[in-house]
C-alpha cells in the first residue's frame, strides 16, 4: 500500500470510528491534518478521490459531505498480481479494460449531451496537440478517456477506474520504457469521438477495440 492508499485508508478510519453518517459534514481540513499527522494538499488528494468515488461531496462555502457510509475496507480496491510481470499484469488488466471501456463508449454515444461532446473534443484536441509535440499523450491520453466515461452518465465507470487506478494506469506511464507505446492508436481516438458524436453505439464500440487491439499487440511486440 502506497503513502496516498494509506491516508486513505486513515481517513476512512476516522470516519468511521467518529460515526458519521450520509449528510453528515466532515471535520475541517485543519482538524483532519492534526488528527492524521499530515500536510493541507494531502487531505485534500484524499477526500478528491472520495468525491471521485462518490461517496464524499464538496458544497462550496460550506464544506465537504458523506453520501453515504465508509470504511477503510471499501476505499479502494488495490490490484494483485501475484508477482506477475509487467507484460502479464497489463494484458490481464486489458482484458478488464476492454469490457469497461467498450461498454462506456456505447453508453456514452447514447446519452452523451452537447456539453459532454464539448467537453471530449476539448480532450480530443488537447491529446493532439501533446501527441504532435511530444510523440505520446499520455496524462491527456487517459484525461480523453475519463471525458468518455463522464459522459455515460453512470458514475460507476468513473468509480471502478478510480478503484483501480493503480492498474489502469499503467497502460500511460510510459510502459516498457517506450513513449511510443500504443502512439498507432492515435488516429482511433478521433474517429472514436466521431462515432459517439453521431449517436453511433455500435461504431463507437468498433473504434474502442481498434485502440485496445493496438494496445495488446504492442504490450506482446514491446515485451520481447
Amino acid at each position: 500500500m502506497n503513502r496516498a492508499q494509506q491516508v486513505e485508508t486513515a481517513l476512512a478510519q476516522y470516519v468511521e470510528h467518529a460515526g458519521l453518517k450520509a449528510g453528515d459534514r466532515l471535520p475541517a481540513e485543519r482538524e483532519l491534518m492534526l488528527a492524521l499527522s499530515v500536510g493541507r494538499s494531502t487531505i485534500r488528494e484524499a477526500i478528491g478521490k472520495f468525491q471521485a468515488l462518490g461517496v464524499v461531496e464538496s458544497r462550496k462555502g460550506s464544506g465537504n459531505y458523506l453520501l453515504k457510509p465508509i470504511s477503510a475496507g471499501t476505499v479502494h480496491m488495490p490490484l494483485s498480481f501475484e508477482s506477475v510481470g509487467l507484460r502479464d499484469a497489463l494484458l490481464m488488466t486489458l482484458e478488464v479494460r476492454r469490457g469497461i471501456e467498450v461498454e462506456a463508449s456505447m453508453a456514452a454515444a447514447r446519452r452523451r449531451t452537447e456539453t459532454d461532446l464539448k467537453t471530449i473534443e476539448a480532450r480530443l484536441d488537447e491529446m493532439e496537440t501533446v501527441h504532435l509535440a511530444e510523440g505520446t499523450s499520455g496524462k491527456a491520453d487517459l484525461a480523453f478517456h475519463l471525458s468518455i466515461y463522464d459522459a455515460t452518465h453512470n458514475p460507476l465507470f468513473r468509480q471502478l477506474l478510480e478503484q483501480m487506478r493503480g492498474g489502469f494506469e499503467r497502460f500511460w506511464s510510459k510502459p516498457f520504457d517506450r513513449p511510443d507505446f500504443a502512439a498507432r492508436s492515435f488516429p482511433f481516438h478521433r474517429t472514436l469521438f466521431d462515432a459517439i458524436a453521431a449517436g453511433n453505439a455500435e461504431a463507437a464500440r468498433t473504434e474502442t477495440l481498434k485502440i485496445l487491439a493496438i494496445v495488446e499487440e504492442d504490450i506482446k511486440d514491446m515485451s520481447k
